[in-house]
């Protein structure tokens, strides 16, 4: 295989940046030139914000620390706010050299590594690289993220000094770990895939993947260079130490940022409250109507038995008697949520209101149709077909300037540590979702929700996990979207209800459900299906 690819055949190769639908995880597409972030404030000429320049963020650490997960996680972030970011794993390169089904030399971390694997280090090395310079200087790229190990203080200086050459800014990032339980669950959660650990105990084998990294990789020196612009996290986020972080606004917000992360596996759940007396009233907060507090009822009992089920299955499959990780509760301060989560309160359970998970406000369209809406604003239908994600009627709010409004919830989402089940409305749901799994700003608008279905989001290193978990025996009528959405453009054969979106997504059913109990469906492809080359990755 020629060594020397391009960075299109290369780092964009479906491969290795695949192309999302909605239902997976897109933080590995190349977005579309002109594209605008979900959350984005303003745009420049030359795609860069913030009078930031260019940054490099030069990752470091052992495997099975977490790297890749705090990469794509702050990648995720900085791109939302509409921030130019890409990056640049290092394991990619490799595996595009040596070929399908090739071996690094055994000695390839080796500080004093054979002559032939020092060449193929350099070349894999100088190729990404070469990529890394290419997107900033040619691509108006503004912050690149280097995914590799970087174990040698030597290393980090040359690194960080070939980057000042070329006008980059350069911020180390280290994640280190000593503790051995979180060593052991990011090594199990990720790194044990492998043929070589078949039909193992799954402690077992993150103990022998562990003791073989310690091997490849025998010389680690952890950030200790006081001329050096770094972070280091320790243990997941439970110590921070900065130096020198002090050389624009975007590094400051970065490391705010990740003083609000962890990469603690947990699993957010989103899922719609039920329905109210006064369904179609945005300004009326009516309280929730008998089906809707049936509905409360039987969705509870529903997470419960798939938190339980889940619980389970992670017992039979690693060690005995998992415990039960805490579930937490967030709900807007409208009533029906309130009413909602009132289930759960008197189970025990902790739940928080959160004034900024309000639904969208729908201005002067409250209340009417979509006919009545296309035959007394046809302008206004025209620009929200043009940009229904911007556009905003009369007096109402956009799904940017709901996306704005959330930036605190999503913050303290990312700083949560258990589990998280989120009572809200759809339009809500829309934006926090598309946020973990990274939908463009054409695709959110459309996200669907309805009633009989939990969706659950499950953090991972390249791409998150989504399932989607049917809400058994609920009444037909409490099933279909909430009247209260602003479904624009408007079908013109004048259908209440807009098409669902293609391969059945997060739409209602067409049918009265039957009342039977489905098991969990998977929405994405699992972060192992989709990156199986790289689960026994060194990087």
């Amino acid at each position: 295989m020629d060594t020397l690819l391009t960075a299109d055949i290369a780092a964009n190769a479906p491969r290795y940046r695949r192309k999302s639908s909605t239902f997976i995880d897109g933080i590995h597409d190349v977005p579309e030139d002109g594209d605008m972030a979900p959350a984005q404030l303003y745009s420049t000429m030359s795609g860069r914000l913030f009078h930031s320049g260019r940054i490099a963020i030069v990752m470091v650490g052992l495997p099975a620390r977490g790297k890749t997960h705090i990469a794509v996680s702050l990648a995720r972030y900085l791109q939302w706010l509409g921030v130019k970011t890409r990056i640049f794993h290092l394991g990619d390169y490799r595996r595009a050299t040596v070929g399908q089904g090739g071996h690094v030399p055994e000695d390839y971390f080796y500080p004093n590594a054979s002559p032939a694997s020092v060449v193929l280090r350099q070349k894999i090395l100088k190729k990404c690289r070469e990529d890394i310079y290419g997107w900033l200087n040619h691509e108006n790229g503004q912050v690149a993220i280097y995914d590799a190990v970087n174990p040698t203080a030597s290393g980090r200086r040359s690194l960080a000094k070939e980057f000042a050459k070329h006008d980059v800014q350069t911020l180390f990032l280290e994640s280190y770990v000593d503790d051995e339980n979180l060593l052991r669950e990011n090594a199990r959660n990720v790194k044990i895939g492998s043929p070589d650990f078949a039909n193992m105990d799954p402690n077992e084998a993150a103990k022998l993947y562990l003791e073989r990294m310690e091997t490849k990789i025998p010389t680690f020196e952890t950030m200790d260079e006081k001329e050096l612009n770094y972070i280091k996290m320790i243990n997941a986020g439970q110590k921070f130490f900065y130096n020198n972080v002090s050389f624009n606004y975007l590094s400051h917000r970065i490391v705010f940022y990740l003083t609000n992360t962890h990469i603690k596996s947990r699993a957010t759940f989103f899922v719609r409250p039920g329905t109210a007396t006064e369904e179609e009233s945005y300004k009326a907060d009516a309280p929730l109507s008998e089906e809707g507090r049936k509905y409360a009822k039987v969705m509870t009992e529903t997470v419960i038995k798939h938190r339980e089920q889940e619980r389970a299955s992670r017992t039979t499959e690693s060690a005995p008697e998992v415990p039960l990780r805490p579930l937490a509760v967030w709900c807007s301060t409208r009533m029906r949520t309130l009413q909602t989560a009132d289930v759960f309160q008197d189970l025990g359970y902790k739940v928080r209101q959160r004034s900024q998970m309000a639904q969208i406000n729908p201005g002067v369209c409250e209340r009417l149709s979509e006919r009545a809406i296309r035959r007394l604003y046809p302008d206004e239908v025209e620009k929200h077909e043009l940009d229904p994600y911007h556009h905003r009627y009369p007096r109402a709010e956009s799904y940017h300037d709901l996306a704005v409004r959330l930036e605190p919830i999503i913050l303290e989402l990312e700083r949560e540590q258990n589990d998280l089940l989120i009572i809200a409305h759809e339009s809500v749901l829309r934006v926090l979702y598309a946020y973990l799994m990274h939908c463009s700003t054409m695709d959110i608008p459309n996200l669907k929700f309805p009633r009989n279905e939990i969706i659950e989001v499950i953090p991972s290193a390249y791409q998150n996990e989504a399932k989607r978990i049917h809400i058994p025996g609920l009444d037909p009528r409490t099933v279909p979207g909430s009247p209260e959405d602003i479904r624009i453009p408007v079908p013109d054969s004048g259908a209440d209800t807009p098409a669902p979106l293609p391969g059945g997504g997060l739409s209602a059913p067409a049918v009265p459900p039957i009342f039977v109990e489905k098991p969990p469906e998977k929405v994405v492809n699992t972060a192992a299906e989709a990156v199986k080359d790289r689960i026994t990755d060194e990087d």
